[in-house]
């Protein structure tokens, strides 16, 4: 297991600069442990899978979950509001960091996430291997 722990910079685009750190760190498996910050945009996919939140203003970031691979990353983000209302969903490129965003990774050396795709969903789902090299 490897902790990571960086910060992105007034407007870097949160789910470009994730994608990127994965991809740069070579993460198999990766858990988002922690993300706290700011965002000035957002754009989430909802619930369905057909609309999206695309909205310019302050939000604090709440809570961001999700899991990594070089594969394919499933995030999801949660914000608040300037006056606490909170929304939510699928994290999707258009999420501006405002101040700043703490991120902290946890990777499961042992283990390696891939996506494929799931007819009953429609989507790319994961599937986990084990790595017995990173034990």
């Amino acid at each position: 297991m490897t902790i990571h722990v960086f910060r992105l910079l007034p407007n870097q685009d949160l789910k470009k600069e994730l994608k990127n750190f994965v991809q740069i760190q070579n993460i198999k498996a990766g858990i988002i442990l922690s993300v706290v910050g700011s965002l000035s945009a957002i754009n989430l996919r909802t619930a369905g899978g057909k609309d999206s939140l695309n909205i310019s203003d302050a939000f604090e970031i709440l809570s961001m979950t999700g899991t990594l691979s070089e594969s394919g990353n499933h995030v999801h983000l949660a914000i608040s509001d300037c006056t606490g209302k909170t929304l939510g969903g699928h994290l999707m490129d258009g999420c501006i960091v405002r101040t700043t965003a703490e991120i902290a990774i946890m990777v499961l050396n042992h283990l390696s996430f891939e996506r494929e795709f799931d007819d009953k969903t429609g989507y790319d789902e994961l599937l986990v291997k084990t790595n017995n090299s990173g034990l």
